[in-house]
């Protein structure tokens, strides 16, 4: 009986573990609102935000992203995306956020 509940407890507590993890790279979401479409340089994103979880490009032009995912078998997940465009002068053309926590 010893080895049942040891073997239990085990399943149990590889369950909980695999339930849980995270993805990306988390960043500063308060700056966010500091963003300024055809303001905000590149290289002021990358002091702000550091180095992005993806780059690529959208209709030509660069665009990185920021993420943070993190999943819990026990609570919430938690998700923020960052989505930065860029134009040919590597200003911000445009940005989306979102979140799933109030900032």
């Amino acid at each position: 009986m010893k080895i049942n509940r040891l073997t239990i407890f085990e399943l149990a507590i590889l369950f909980f573990l695999a339930g849980c993890g995270t993805m990306g790279k988390d960043f500063n979401a308060s700056q966010v609102n500091n963003i300024q479409n055809h303001v905000t340089s590149q290289s002021e994103i990358l002091k702000i935000f550091g180095i992005p979880f993806k780059e690529g490009t959208q209709n030509g032009m660069a665009m990185w992203t920021y993420q943070f995912d993190q999943y819990n078998a026990i609570g919430p997940d938690n998700s923020k995306d960052l989505v930065i465009l860029f134009d040919k002068k590597d200003t911000v053309n445009s940005y989306r956020f979102t979140s799933t926590r109030s900032e």
